[in-house]
């Protein structure tokens, strides 16, 4: 990825291969781990500087957050207006910025002015879990500026509803075909720089999860970075007999390493610092392979 004349490596993984980190920095008061943790632009700041010292390539601001309904985490988050989620991240984003101007950052939004706002203020990615279904204009966005952009599949804010409403004969299949459509989308729009994740956790049960990190090379046929989000999530409290987001660190180091020795590039992560050391080991000792 080519960010603000910084090139970010987000090729398909390679033997010796470490992937690229994005911290999370949850501007929120109801996000599923972290909710209010970082609220205050000034305890943002601080976290979001803290991740880039323990290693983060990318520091991810979103100031809305994306719970999803079901039976972890009841009735799901609730909706932001553009007005209080600008209050809640553009300080923040102008702040790193300021501290630290070298740091990559991407702005966590599924609106367009939203989107817009953040990249004036020092932002370079847009992080879009909606993948253009809130409001296809953030696509004109990322054109305009040559952003990168991520887009999900899972997220859509028109019909939220559990995971237990969604039904698949076969998960990958449908993820990597509407991944696809989506990505031709944003191209059509202008777009250059697509990544795909493919929404673990969102509009899928425990075992759809399962499967898609099992099977996550298969998406490498899109052709494009692939980004996965594993971190703490409730499929490893499952796996774990029922252990709070807070005592996930472990399990979400297995999900990224499968993630990754599966073709994942970009991880996007709470722990910044485990999974820093984590795949600087694994990756100095035995090497990552997809075939």
């Amino acid at each position: 990825m080519n960010i603000q004349q910084r090139i970010l490596d987000a090729q398909k993984p390679e033997a010796g291969f470490v992937p690229l980190l994005m911290g999370i920095v949850n501007v929120t008061p109801d996000s599923f781990s972290d909710g209010g943790m970082f609220l205050r632009p000034d305890a943002a700041i601080e976290h979001g500087v803290r991740l880039l010292d323990e290693g983060a390539d990318i520091v991810d601001i979103g100031g809305q957050s994306t719970r999803p309904p079901g039976n972890d985490y009841g009735s799901g988050s609730q909706a932001v207006t553009t007005e209080e989620e600008l209050q809640r991240v553009i300080p923040v984003i102008a702040g790193i910025a300021k501290l630290r101007p070298d740091a990559t950052i991407s702005i966590d939004t599924i609106k367009p002015q939203v989107a817009a706002s953040a990249l004036e203020a020092g932002a370079a990615i847009i992080n879009d879990v909606s993948a253009g279904q809130h409001d296809p204009a953030i696509w004109e966005v990322a054109a305009r500026a040559n952003a990168p952009y991520i887009l999900m599949h899972g997220h859509n804010p028109h019909h939220h509803r559990p995971a237990a409403d969604f039904h698949y004969h076969d998960v990958v299949a449908h993820v990597a075909e509407w991944l696809a459509e989506r990505i031709a989308l944003a191209r059509q729009a202008g777009v250059q720089q697509v990544v795909a994740d493919c929404g673990i956790g969102f509009a899928k049960g425990f075992q759809e999860n399962c499967e898609l990190l099992r099977r996550h090379r298969e998406f490498l046929a899109l052709e494009v970075p692939l980004l996965v989000g594993a971190s703490r999530k409730a499929f490893l409290g499952r796996i774990l007999g029922g252990v709070p987001p807070t005592q996930r660190l472990f399990g979400t180091l297995a999900a990224h390493h499968v993630a990754v020795a599966n073709g994942a590039s970009i991880i996007r992560a709470h722990d910044v610092r485990a999974a820093r050391d984590f795949f600087t080991v694994h990756a100095t000792l035995s090497g990552l392979a997809v075939g």
